[in-house]
């Protein structure tokens, strides 16, 4: 991977036989002018056969000429807290996030300190695996975590769930330049504390801090992965009002390599071409796997 700056904007360029470059904040960055990006990276040292850019939540209609296909997002359009809580949720979401406050969960927005980068490190330690596979994150020293969560740092808003001064769970909400939407680019919480419904409670706190800003939508990666079924994450999603929202993604080859690999469709993860079936085998294989290296987390 390579990282440089094109219209102001820092770009990562990945692949070996395919170098594919995308801004490094993209969901929380845009650009307005598409064809000063790509006359950048023509001219840039570091190659770049194929440039890949979304629109924006407000802006759905596709603008370019580009070639291009949709991409699904999580998102949820904001107005305020209480439409939300009354309108947009299920019955069953409603009742967890007030579950959690019943039982003792207290969630607050947190500010960046040592004490936050020690607290989710206990949250990330407590398991070696999750979602039925290895967790990138266990391990992984203080000095590290900070600097993964010090990232897009003038735009960032932690918010934490505390049981007896405990952080429990959190979340880091990153907003756009404009502050006209935000993506949830970590949430996570803790297996134990997992009956008193700490996620929803740091959903509701993430809505709410988003209308007391006028921050309009809200986004939580995909809806839906490759030809994946709705697993338990989407449904988590779809009661907590997130809806699937389809937005323009561009692919722009550079070179005649990148030219090639778009007619070829190799612009996409290998994995995208396996059928869901064969996929979702191998998704049994692995969680099997881990639960017999590690004995005692088969809800992990």
């Amino acid at each position: 991977m390579q990282i440089m700056e094109i219209c102001g904007k820092k770009a990562l360029v990945k692949g070996k036989l395919i170098r594919i470059a995308q801004l490094d904040a993209e969901g929380y960055d845009f650009l307005e002018e598409p064809e000063a990006a790509l006359e950048a990276l023509r001219i840039s040292h570091t190659r770049a056969d194929i440039f890949t850019f979304t629109q924006p939540l407000s802006d759905t209609s596709p603008k370019y000429s580009f070639p291009m296909e949709w991409d699904n997002i999580a998102a949820l359009r904001i107005s305020t807290f209480d439409d939300w809580m009354t309108k947009q949720i299920d019955f069953k979401a409603r009742n967890k996030a007030r579950k959690a406050a019943k039982n003792g969960v207290v969630v607050r927005e947190a500010p960046f300190n040592d004490d936050l980068i020690k607290g989710i490190s206990i949250i990330y330690n407590e398991s070696p695996m999750r979602q039925g596979r290895r967790f990138p994150h266990y391990g992984k020293d203080l000095e590290t975590l900070h600097r993964m969560k010090a990232t897009f740092l003038d735009r960032s808003i932690f918010i934490g769930a505390f049981f007896e001064s405990s952080l429990i769970g959190f979340v880091k909400l990153v907003t756009s330049e404009d502050r006209s939407q935000a993506g949830l680019m970590h949430i996570l919480s803790m297996f134990q504390h997992r009956d008193k419904a700490p996620t929803n409670a740091l959903i509701a706190q993430t809505v709410r801090s988003c209308a007391e800003r006028g921050i309009s939508y809200l986004w939580y990666a995909n809806f839906s992965y490759r030809k994946k079924q709705e697993d338990s994450l989407a449904q988590f999603k779809r009661h907590n009002g997130f809806q699937k929202v389809d937005v323009p993604r561009y692919y722009i080859p550079l070179t005649l390599r990148g030219r090639i690999a778009l007619r070829l469709g190799l612009q996409h993860d290998i994995a995208d071409s396996i059928p869901e079936p064969l996929a979702a085998t191998y998704r049994k294989i692995r969680r099997s796997w881990y639960t017999r290296r590690f004995p005692g987390l088969e809800n992990a």
